[in-house]
């Protein structure tokens, strides 16, 4: 499917909130999605994944997430001293400010034209992915994909040592579906464990898929990238929003 794109700035809390919004070309209503980056913001991967994701059949919209530290358009190269930058800048952001980005975003999604009513989902890789978990708290969050979500298991989001994100799981009314790499140092075999067993506790529609891969396998850049788990991820995902979606 072919899409289209912009740019397109609101504002939140008197910051402007820059976002990445694909949408296909053809008239029509379609599910909407907020879709999170990794600590690198709106990088030219993050930009391919988005209008990937659109060309499916979804309106996605990628904020920038450090739009309180950084300036609209700025995004984090991939090497140590931008790992380092990245790292500090989430430490700057609070999950409460975290959370009022995603409300806006939603509500932007809500009332853009080519919304389908009832069809808004979540999504995002690494940090971007407890971002995501969070964004399925909201009530009107219908279904959402966590690639490698970073901190879920332990709580560690941004400012807040513990942002009890997985604590409320009991809040999520929509369907979870979860995707790790086996190899991921950052979301170890317990953390996966106590993830699952928290929300088998919480009666969450969830599922979970593992992939012989190593953390951010899904960035089509650098030497973790891993083709083959990143389309079959790919398609988990795509055939998960468009079940829950009735696409």
């Amino acid at each position: 499917m072919v899409v289209t794109h912009q740019y397109v700035d609101i504002s939140v809390d008197k910051s402007t909130m820059r976002m990445f919004v694909a949408e296909p070309k053809a008239d029509g209503k379609y599910p909407a999605i907020i879709f999170y980056s990794d600590i690198f913001q709106l990088t030219p991967t993050m930009i391919r994944a988005c209008i990937r994701l659109a060309g499916y059949g979804f309106v996605v919209a990628a904020p920038e997430i450090y739009h309180r530290v950084e300036p609209p358009g700025a995004w984090i190269p991939f090497d140590d001293t931008g790992r380092d930058r990245g790292m500090n800048d989430a430490a700057r952001t609070s999950v409460a400010e975290f959370d009022s980005d995603c409300r806006a975003a939603l509500d932007y999604l809500k009332q853009h034209p080519k919304f389908a009513p009832g069809k808004l989902g979540a999504g995002g890789f690494c940090i971007g992915g407890h971002l995501a978990f969070r964004a399925a708290l909201q009530a009107d969050v219908k279904a959402t994909v966590c690639f490698y979500g970073t901190g879920i298991h332990n709580g560690k989001l941004g400012k807040d040592e513990n942002a009890g994100s997985l604590e409320r799981a009991k809040e999520i009314q929509g369907k979870l579906l979860m995707i790790f790499g086996s190899l991921d140092p950052h979301v170890p075999a317990e953390g996966r464990n106590r993830i699952e067993s928290e929300l088998k506790k919480a009666r969450t529609d969830f599922s979970i898929k593992l992939f012989p891969a190593e953390h951010a396998f899904m960035r089509d850049e650098g030497p973790r990238y891993d083709p083959e788990s990143t389309d079959s991820a790919w398609q988990e995902a795509v055939g998960f929003f468009r079940k829950e979606f009735g696409i």
